[in-house]
This record gives structure tokens, sequence and C-alpha cells, in this order.
């Protein structure tokens, strides 16, 4: 075999080594959305992993730590649901609700200090990625006065998830 031979099998032999990455890549040349489905045995599961995380920001900024509350939890939740039913992400639930009406209506006795949504088919950690990066996000994360945090989301057939995510003060009195 001659030198010339030996380098195009040689070439031949590793060119079958190369991963074929553009098989992972839609037609616009990003890489295909993958599914985060959620089950129903997941919601603990998420819910704490989402107040750890926020709350291991908060610790390394010297905040104190948030408490998940119930109650803000089915707000969240609530809202999260009719988002889906509007097919759009915004503050304001289909019945004109605004964020601290949904919180008198679950019996929250305290003060609203934000409310964040998304509407994405990521998880929550790269939810709570996206919500540090923006400026109006973060700041509810990292609000000085927050004590308490309720955290939910709807998941669509289609694996879209609507995400909400409210702080709150409970009332001192």
């Amino acid at each position: 075999m001659n030198f010339k031979n030996l380098i195009a099998s040689a070439l031949l032999v590793t060119t079958g080594c190369v991963e074929n990455t553009s098989a992972n890549l839609g037609p616009n040349g990003l890489p295909y959305q993958r599914a985060y489905i959620i089950g129903q045995s997941d919601i603990g599961r998420i819910q704490f992993s989402m107040l750890d995380g926020i709350n291991s920001i908060r610790r390394t900024r010297g905040l104190t730590t948030l408490n998940l509350n119930a109650k803000l939890n089915a707000a969240a939740a609530t809202h999260a649901r009719d988002m889906s039913v509007q097919n759009r992400a915004w503050h304001f639930g289909s019945d004109g609700s605004s964020p601290p009406e949904r919180l008198l209506r679950v019996g929250y006795q305290g003060k609203l200090l934000g409310e964040n949504i998304s509407e994405t088919f990521e998880s929550e950690l790269e939810t709570l990625a996206a919500w540090m990066e923006n400026p109006a996000t973060r700041d509810v994360l990292l609000a000085d006065s927050a004590e308490d945090i309720g955290f939910s989301w709807f998941q669509e057939a289609s694996g879209k998830i609507w995400w909400t995510l409210v702080t709150g003060v409970p009332d001192q009195t």
C-alpha cells in the first residue's frame, strides 16, 4: 500500500469516529427543544429545588432565606393554569385579577412583594437562571424584606410549562 492510500484509509476511518451533531439541530440551526416532563410525584422535588436554588443565591448575598408558603403556592398554581387558558404570560387573570387580589383569595395575610412568570419548555432551574439575568425578575427573588415564597406551574400536553413565583412578607400583627 502506498503512502497516499494509507492516508486516505486513515482519514476514512477517523471520519467515521466524528459525532454527528447536526442530527440534533433543527432547521434554524438551533438544538431541538428537549422535553422536560413533570409528573405528579415531582411536585415537592421541584418546589424545593427552586426554593433551595433561590436560598443558595440569597445566602451568598447575605440575605435571609425564604420559606415555602402553601397559600402562596396555591395562588401561584391558580395563576399558572390561568395563563395557560389565556395562552399568554402576563400578570393579570382572565377575570381581571391582579397578583395582590389572588393572594387575598387564598387567604394570605401579608403583603405581596413581587411575581415572576414564565412561559417555557425549560426546567425550574433553567427558569431561575433566566430570572436572575433580568434585573426586574432578579429583584423579586432578592428583595431584602421577602420572607415567604410560593412557586407552582401548569404543564400543557405539548410540554410547555407556565411557571409562577410570588414573594411576600407575612402580616406582623
